[in-house]
């Protein structure tokens, strides 16, 4: 039990690994990722592959779409506030592994429910 928990600590941020770690696992769901700096992300990400960042405090996900475009969301999911960075990249959308939610990576807009998107900063991401 000790190595898993080592690597779970290793995964949380710097104030969570201070507090006592959780003892119920719906707790480690709510654990905030490792992030890396925006500009570290943008450079680090393959196509397909979803990445945890931060900017100024913000949470995104970045993103490299099946046609190499770099786009960088919100790391939010509207419908129950997982994680899309834990999602994946199909074609040139964004799935939230949770419910499979789809959004265009371009975007931001949810393709099976009109009305609903995430900030997304495709064609400008910020600070990098």
């Amino acid at each position: 039990m000790g190595d898993i928990q080592e690597e779970l600590m290793a995964l949380l941020s710097p104030e969570d690994a201070e507090a006592e770690f959780p003892s119920k696992p719906s707790a480690l769901r709510r654990c905030e990722p490792k992030r890396l700096p925006l500009a570290d992300a943008a450079q680090a990400c393959s196509v397909g592959q979803l990445l945890a960042a931060q900017d100024q405090g913000e949470a995104l996900a970045v993103g490299r779409l099946d046609s190499g475009k770099l786009v960088v969301l919100a790391d939010l999911c509207p419908h129950d506030g997982g994680l899309l960075s834990d999602g994946f990249i199909e074609g040139e959308a964004i799935v939230c592994a949770r419910h499979g939610w789809e959004f265009d990576g371009r975007t931001g807009q949810c393709l099976s429910r009109a009305g609903i998107s995430v900030p997304c900063h495709a064609q400008k991401p910020p600070h990098i």
